[in-house]
């Protein structure tokens, strides 16, 4: 087991301050996968609003949404903005499902193929980039993979476990390496924490003060340090 400093002391620190989140919020796998597509570029409120008017209109499956006519779809999809470019990035993505033959079942995609193909195929379906192919790999899959995102990047930066300018696969290599190997459950629940750390306290304009993290961080410390005098 890898010893708890770095990410695996913010984990401990947060869960023990947070508890569990139960995240992701949805009622199957395959709301999930629609979650993650919808909350590109948008508040997860407007997410819901958008997952409450498909299931108002009993379209929350592969087959229904394909059958819908676009139209009639990007208006469901309304509130969660750019919902014209989502409709297409849905569509894209139950076209996927429909095709790997698990359009009736989408959580059987787990069992297609290794965690890196299944990478690899979600990257390849349009509007699927990196943060939501591993959403969809962690949180309607249950598969082991850190999602990062910008609350992650902050976060890091901050307490000091993340430089400047690191790639997506930088950022997540680096959090892995301290993870125990195919624990879906713990990269589930540290980047949950990590969320509601970001969304209540780890803001662009954070609140250092009442951060569960203050005492570890190195940014908290830069702020709480007493100002210098200035040189004559």
């Amino acid at each position: 087991m890898p010893e708890e400093n770095g990410w695996l002391a913010v984990f401990r620190t947060l869960q023990e301050a947070f508890g569990p989140q139960e995240w992701w919020p949805a009622q199957s796998p395959f709301e999930v996968m629609v979650g993650a597509i919808l909350t590109q570029n948008t508040a997860w409120r407007n997410v819901e609003k958008a997952i409450a008017n498909l299931r108002a209109a009993d379209a929350l499956s592969v087959a229904a949404i394909l059958t819908l006519p676009e139209g009639d779809l990007a208006e469901l999809l309304r509130p969660s903005g750019f919902y014209r470019i989502k409709t297409r990035r849905l569509l894209a993505l139950c076209r996927f499902l429909e095709a790997q033959g698990v359009g009736a079942v989408p959580e059987q995609l787990a069992r297609q193929a290794t965690v890196p193909a299944l990478r690899q195929d979600l990257l390849a379906v349009h509007g699927v980039g990196e943060e939501t192919a591993d959403s969809i790999l962690l949180y309607a899959l249950d598969l082991p993979v850190m999602v990062v995102d910008t609350y992650t990047r902050r976060i890091g930066g901050r307490v000091g476990l993340l430089g400047d300018h690191l790639s997506y696969t930088e950022v997540q290599a680096a959090i892995e390496a301290e993870l125990e190997p195919g624990d879906a459950a713990v990269r589930n629940a540290l980047h949950a924490l990590l969320v509601s750390l970001g969304k209540d306290y780890c803001r662009p304009r954070p609140r250092c003060d009442t951060c569960p993290l203050n005492t570890r961080c190195a940014y908290a410390a830069g702020r709480c340090r007493p100002r210098q005098p200035e040189q004559p």
